[in-house]
This record gives C-alpha cells, structure tokens and sequence, in this order.
C-alpha cells in the first residue's frame, strides 16, 4: 500500500482549520494574535506572522500560507499551526510564568508522551557535562533563543507573537542524570490547543538537536 503523503494524513485537519479562518473577522483575529493584517480587497486580507522566526503571509478567508522571503508555501504542519494560532488568539495578555505541559488542559494524560517526544531528546542529546550545554547554548541562539536564569542553561523561545516556550537543561553529574524540561508560557492555552502545544514543544526539540549537529562539531 501507498504511504499517504501528509497532505492527505492532515485533509481533514486542514479543511476543518480553512472552514474556521474563513468565518474569522480577520482585524479581530490579528488584533487578538498580535499580529499585523493589510486589506487586499474588499473580501480579502493579508496576516503577517512571524513563526520560529521566520516571517509568514496568511491570506484570508483562503487560510493559503507563504513564506514572506519566497512565496514558497511552508509544510502541513506549519499551515495548520498558523491558522490554529489565529482561530484560537482571544488577546490574553502574557502570563510572564512558566508551566510546565502536565499543567496545559488535559496535558496530563499525554505528559507522558510528551516528555518522550520533547524532554528526553533534548537531555539525551544535551546533558553530557561540557560539550552538550555548549552545542545547547550554542544551538538555542541560533534559533532566537533568549537566556533565562534556570538549571545550568536555558532560553526562552518566542515561537510564535504570543506563544512562549522555554527550555531547561540540567547537565548530568555524579548524583543525577541529565534532564531538560520544555516549558510554556501560562497564557498559552489561549493561543494554541494543548495538542498543538505539545507539537510545537516537539517541534522546538526537533530544530535544536537538528541544528546542533550542523553547527557544532
């Protein structure tokens, strides 16, 4: 049997995403994502968002997404990020206090695997005394990381206007081994289901430990 592509994995995801968008007020909708809409016509307007630091056009109603550098059209999952972020966006201010996933709605049930598609990685990938915090520091800057005062190193990600996560890393020692804790913004349910919360941790784990191994030798 043929693999299905993730176009045709997500259809469902997407035309439920692009029935939603599409009944958006789209001035509201930016308003509340704190994000900037220009009118193109009298029936359609442009959102610029920026997205893992990477600028992005959203056209409404379409729920169509671009990269603002290229035009070039970005993968399922970040489409379906985009216009999720949009729907769910009420103007919650931020919280400026970290949680950690178990205490997203309904996160405890998936904590578990979210640790497993998140945390362990990044302490595997990580936590060696040394080298492993500075390819994390290293890695993290990269991507817009901004330092923060917790464990032996960590950054805040400001992955999307008003999506914030956090990383933690504790290196290993003699008494404990290495552990790393993704953290979110309190606010961050107002922006994003918990679902799409715990891709998101996914993929920020996913593009640090990617990027370390480009960079760092």
């Amino acid at each position: 049997m043929k693999a299905r592509t993730p176009e045709e994995t997500y259809q469902a995801a997407l035309q439920k995403a692009q029935a939603e968008f599409s009944r958006l007020d789209p001035v509201a909708a930016a308003a509340q994502a704190g994000v900037t809409c220009t009118a193109l016509s009298s029936d359609a307007s442009q959102m610029q968002i920026a997205f893992f630091g990477t600028h992005y056009h959203v056209q409404w109603p379409s729920g169509a997404a671009a990269r603002a550098s290229d035009q070039k059209e970005p993968d399922v999952a970040t489409r379906l990020l985009l216009m999720h972020y949009l729907i769910t966006a009420d103007g919650t201010p931020m919280a400026s206090r970290w949680i950690a996933f178990r205490n997203l709605p309904g996160g405890l049930g998936y904590d578990a695997a979210f640790q497993r598609r998140a945390s362990a990685p990044l302490a595997q990938a990580f936590g060696t005394p040394g080298h492993g915090q500075t390819s994390f520091e290293v890695a993290a800057r990269i991507l817009g990381g901004e330092r923060l005062r917790f464990g032996d190193a960590a950054f805040c990600f400001r992955l999307l206007p008003r999506v914030w996560l956090a990383v933690v890393l504790y290196v290993a020692d003699e008494e404990f081994p290495a552990s790393a804790n993704v953290l979110f913004d309190a606010a961050a349910e107002h922006y994003l289901a918990t679902e799409d919360l715990a891709v998101l941790g996914g993929m920020l784990a996913g593009r640090l430990t990617k990027t370390a191994k480009t960079v760092v030798p």
